[in-house]
């Protein structure tokens, strides 16, 4: 009765079915349709959000919300499918909200954010540039080496759901026994950790709700936020990365495309012809280090004090010594730099929100001669895009890599030069 009593009821009514034809996915992973509404000022189309329909499809569809230009509703039924429709590995598909595109064949996931990163090229940085294929992962599950399932406080009577939130919830959670893009490593370990939460639940050891985090690591399991671990990296034949780093800290959670997406950005950070390289939210040192070997000096910069403790290790461990590593916030960091703009490119691994104001402020006042901007998020990427268009940096290279399979998550790395810089050829300013 609640629900009914906040529902807007136009242009449909509260699950209220409806039949319409699936054009396209948006970028949150949702097909998306419309359907044609008469009104007082003749026909309109309205746009409808159906998860987990597919472009091409017919269907049926209740709806939930009204919003003030379109409506959210349920797949009900698939009445003509697509012809890259499949059958989705894991039971939980549709009631989880981890994944998106299970049903949807690998091949065309791939061609589809291909897409929807250059939709967003278009449309929100209002550039006509070529984006390459997306680079797919060398699996397309059983890859992610980290996972963070969550528990709310138990209930009397009702067995301790741990997992991953519903799909279109931001509490309720699915209980998931089993995690299809996670290593079997991880869900070796799930299987007995759950037992354990479970265990010490009916004992009345959690009062909340909490969240638990299994990270493998070479093959390594652990589940100790402090713990460390260590990551080997193969770049390229007879070249191999070690990084440790606590478990609780960021890292790029798929291994089996990192060799990959880590030799992209060396190779675009090296083609702009710059001497030094400067990275900006460095961690425990992936792209610095992994860049080390082409540039006279690198200098990484990051927030955590601990990231960076183990990124100086890392060089270390690495038989790296032109690499410098400081701690500090990522906007403050130009001001002491000894290294010619002229001469220096910067690479860039911002938070999902991407870059804040005072840093971009500062990386322009700067003015490097090359930028390698990479972005898990690049909706925020393209707003920042404009941002070095407006100080005269072009686009020359839009790389996706799809680093989470079956998800409507990608990473995307675009390469920018000054104006005035020859790509591969230092000078002064």
């Amino acid at each position: 009765m609640s629900k009914r009593k906040k529902f807007n009821e136009r242009p449909f009514g509260y699950h209220q079915e409806i039949e319409l034809t699936i054009s396209t996915l948006t970028n949150l992973g949702v097909g998306l349709g419309r359907v044609e509404l008469e009104g007082a000022e003749g026909a309109r189309k309205w746009v409808v959000m159906v998860a987990f329909s597919l472009p091409g499809e017919r269907v049926r569809a209740r709806v939930f919300r009204n919003h003030a230009n379109y409506s959210e509703a349920d797949l009900v039924r698939v009445l003509e499918a697509s012809p890259d429709r499949i059958e989705p590995r894991c039971p939980l598909f549709g009631r989880c909200g981890g994944c998106q595109y299970q049903n949807l064949r690998y091949e065309e996931q791939l061609a589809w954010k291909r897409r929807q990163v250059a939709e967003l090229v278009e449309h929100m940085a209002g550039l006509t540039l070529e984006v390459s294929a997306v680079i797919g992962s060398p699996r397309p599950f059983g890859y992610r080496s980290k996972i963070t399932p969550h528990f709310n406080g138990p209930r009397q009577g009702e067995e301790l759901a741990i997992g991953f939130l519903r799909q279109g919830t931001r509490f309720d959670i699915v209980d998931v026994p089993r995690c299809d893009i996670a290593t079997d490593a991880i869900n070796a370990r799930l299987a007995s950790e759950r037992a354990a939460i479970r265990s010490q639940a009916a004992a009345g050891g959690f009062a909340r709700g909490s969240t638990l985090l299994i990270r493998d690591a070479g093959g390594v399991v652990t589940t100790g936020h402090e713990d460390r671990v260590t990551e080997e990296i193969a770049l390229a034949p007879g070249e191999t990365l070690r990084l440790s780093f606590l478990a609780r800290d960021f890292f790029q959670n798929n291994p089996f495309i990192l060799p990959s997406f880590a030799a992209y950005v060396r190779d675009q950070a090296r083609s702009s012809g710059a001497r030094f390289l400067v990275d900006a939210y460095c961690g425990s040192g992936l792209f610095a280090l992994a860049c080390a070997r082409a540039f006279e000096r690198v200098i990484g910069v990051e927030v955590s004090e601990t990231s960076i403790a183990f990124a100086r290790q890392n060089a270390a461990a690495n038989a790296i010594g032109n690499a410098t590593f400081l701690a500090g916030d990522a906007s403050s960091i130009f001001s002491g730099l000894d290294f010619s703009a002229a001469e220096t490119v910067v690479v860039i691994d911002p938070p999902r929100k991407g870059c804040d104001e005072p840093f971009l402020r500062q990386l322009f006042a700067f003015g490097p001669r090359a930028v390698v901007y990479v972005s898990c998020d690049p909706a925020t990427q393209m707003r920042d895009l404009k941002g070095f268009l407006a100080e005269g940096y072009s686009a020359t290279a839009v790389q996706p890599f799809d680093l989470f399979p079956q998800t409507r998550h990608l990473e995307c790395v675009i390469t920018l030069a000054r104006a005035g810089y020859c790509q591969g050829e230092a000078g002064s300013r």
